[in-house]
């Protein structure tokens, strides 16, 4: 093994940061890159770290967050609506059902960007390796250049 080869080991990011940038549609390792491809579909891997995205398991967590947070707001603004106003029903059942789609579709993406987030600042599921960066001390050579010799963390994904 050469000595020019040397590796510094990413940091992993706290679990606020982390759950922020996920909540912004940013990776939650560098909060460079965009986590989503599509409007739900993460991208396998950050453009700018390299951090294999591909491994999350959001699965169903991010809708039930989004049906609690969104039906005890919308219930509590109905429920305020009715004991002190006199609104007009027309406008309650054209209203409430628009305005409860709404916030879900806003809320989705962003509550499933937290929890990729917290899925990585926990290490849980594929988030337990971190990319690793080369050391800023050291340009790299040649032969890393021509890929003549391989020193990646073994696991998962790209390193």
């Amino acid at each position: 093994m050469r000595a020019d080869l040397d590796t510094a080991p990413a940091t992993r990011a706290g679990l606020v940061p982390a759950m922020t940038r996920g909540f912004l549609g940013r990776c939650p390792h560098c909060g460079e890159g965009r986590i989503f491809g599509r409007f739900l579909k993460v991208r396998p891997d950050c453009e700018s770290c390299g951090l294999g995205l591909h491994n999350h398991r959001a699965d169903d967590l991010p809708p039930y967050v989004v049906i609690f947070l969104v039906g005890h707001l919308v219930g509590y603004v109905i429920l305020e609506m009715e004991t002190n106003y006199d609104v007009p029903l027309w406008f309650q059942l054209s209203f409430w059902p628009l305005f409860t789609l709404g916030l879900s579709l806003a809320l989705l993406q962003p509550v499933k960007g937290a929890v990729v987030g917290l899925q990585y600042a926990l290490g849980m599921g594929g988030f337990a390796t971190l990319p690793v960066r080369p050391s800023a001390a050291v340009p790299p050579s040649e032969d890393v250049q021509r890929g003549s010799t391989d020193n990646r963390a073994h696991g998962l994904g790209p390193a």
